[in-house]
């Protein structure tokens, strides 16, 4: 079974995935970020492939991710990195590789299924792919490796859109908190609460992500009591950028949301 199934199935709430760009703050530092945030007891992590162009990104993880290009950080060290780290992993803890189209069609898309599978990724998620791509060419990939494609809902996406989501998609529903780039957010407005509620109360058989603005204590909170967890991503890059080793970091990190 794949172990984001395991996750969910087993966790209903309260479940936190953190962001971390592959090659941020260095190029060799994705494994020791990995096993910081393993040995910490993060309940999933996405591992950001680093692109000149990342269109939901705001200026944290565009900076991380010039930074790791400027490293060296391409798909393919990244695929490695990450088998080599994956022994010494939590089992239970999935792995995302996030990461935008065209890295991934220059890398190939057959081949990227078969070396995510074999270096332990568990999901994919692709911000800038057409949900009718993904049926098309994307999913009999999916179904093949037993690799989910998560996909994105916004504030602006229709009814019938997220009904064929939920339909036709594995894994989880990765609920984006609103029309804009990923940073960081003081709180959720009330208008982000009612989009929260209404998704709630649509009655999908896929659990739900909240991710783009968790970065305090009520903003995770909040995520929580709407789903079953939260992303948070740039709070992470921004504890990286600020201390000198991943797990100190990561300690930073849980400090911040009050855990």
């Amino acid at each position: 079974m794949n172990r984001i199934t395991r996750l969910f199935g087993k966790n209903k709430k309260n479940l936190l995935s953190v962001f971390a760009t592959a090659g941020f703050p260095h190029l060799d530092s994705t494994g020791e970020v990995l096993r910081a945030l393993s040995d910490a007891g993060i309940d999933m992590v996405e591992v950001g492939v680093p692109f000149s162009d990342p269109m939901a990104d705001g200026p944290v993880i565009q900076e991380s991710s010039s930074v790791a290009l400027r490293e060296g950080m391409t798909l393919a060290t990244l695929l490695r990195q990450v088998k080599d780290v994956r022994p010494s992993l939590r089992d239970d803890m999935p792995l995302v590789l996030m990461g935008y189209l065209n890295p991934m069609m220059r890398y190939g898309i057959e081949r990227l299924f078969a070396d995510c599978k074999e270096a332990g990724i568990d999901a994919l998620i692709v911000p800038d792919l057409p949900f009718d791509e993904y049926m098309s060419e994307f999913r009999p990939l999916c179904v093949e490796h037993d690799l989910p494609m998560i996909m994105l809902i916004t504030p602006e996406t229709e009814e019938k859109r997220i009904r064929q989501i939920d339909s036709s998609c594995d894994g989880f529903i990765y609920m984006v908190s609103s029309a804009s780039t990923t940073g960081t957010r003081d709180s959720f407005s009330p208008e982000q609460e009612r989009y929260f509620r209404d998704i709630a109360g649509m009655g999908l058989a896929h659990p739900r992500m909240i991710g783009f603005g968790v970065s305090n204590p009520a903003t995770l909170r909040m995520a929580c009591g709407h789903a079953s967890g939260a992303i948070v991503g740039s709070l992470f890059i921004k504890c990286l950028a600020a201390e000198d080793s991943p797990r100190a970091a990561v300690s930073r990190l849980l400090a911040t949301l009050g855990l």
